[in-house]
């Protein structure tokens, strides 16, 4: 399937975070393919919901931690579109078990660098080539893509020291594809929400709720997934041009230095 709508492939799309992007994006006029590893007939409530936005959807079930997963799924999306113009790099998951780093375990380390760090890289590995021979085909071609880190990239947590790091190498990465796919007209973002309201979030309510109302974040709230999407469908729409390789944060002025 051709199409004349852009296209973006956003990883973890159908929950949280992800699902939030996905809405934004639909809203904004993109088709889109959502990475996941449920069931599709888990998300067929998603997808319908995309649907009457107006988008073509196509699920993609794979593993971003998998570069085997990552060939069949771009496969799958030129197969459908086309093309590819925007990817979102979102899925990620958190520890297991938050352990104080003197405790923490090999384990949970490599679990959450394959998932959270290595998959991301090569997989925009896989789309940066693909991105170039577009952009070599037809000079009018602009990609993007988009990194959804976290505060936790420069906010240290003792107990989850894995997933610090797994985000303060996306924001290396991110300056890293900037710098090298600028010549070829496409741009790369890093998003860091805070404190989004999500079913990763659910556990600690009580304890965020708690920090908000004494002052954690500028704006008294939790973040929401359309929070997320908004930023991202600005970047993804091309709203911020000649920024390629900055950071939003979108976390409510969690990280805003204050006396």
């Amino acid at each position: 399937m051709s199409s004349m709508r852009k296209v973006a492939l956003i990883t973890g799309g159908t929950r949280g975070i992800g699902f939030g992007i996905a809405i934004a994006l639909a809203k904004s006029e993109f088709n889109l393919a959502i990475n996941g590893q449920r069931e599709e007939s888990q998300i067929c409530e998603a997808i319908s919901e995309l649907e009457r936005l107006g988008s073509h959807v196509l699920y993609c079930r794979a593993d971003v931690a998998s570069t085997s997963d990552h060939q069949t799924m771009l496969q799958a999306v030129n197969e459908k579109f086309g093309r590819l113009d925007v990817l979102v790099n979102n899925a990620g998951v958190a520890p297991a078990v938050r352990a104080d780093i003197l405790e923490a375990s090999e384990e949970s380390f490599d679990r959450l660098i394959k998932i959270n760090l290595k998959g991301p890289y090569f997989l925009t590995q896989s789309v940066a080539k693909w991105m170039i021979h577009q952009w070599q085909e037809n000079n009018s071609f602009r990609g993007c893509i988009v990194n959804i880190s976290s505060i936790s990239a420069t906010v240290a947590s003792v107990n989850r020291g894995d997933y610090c790091i797994s985000k303060a190498g996306i924001a290396m990465a991110t300056q890293l594809w900037a710098a090298r796919l600028a010549e070829f007209n496409t741009e790369v973002y890093e998003v860091r929400p805070g404190i989004i309201s999500t079913d990763m979030t659910a556990g600690v309510t009580a304890k965020y709720d708690a920090l908000i109302t004494n002052g954690l974040t500028v704006q008294k709230r939790w973040g929401t997934p359309a929070d997320v999407g908004s930023a991202v469908a600005t970047l993804a729409r091309g709203d911020l041009p000649y920024a390629t390789g900055q950071v939003l944060h979108v976390d409510g002025g969690l990280t805003l230095h204050r006396l």
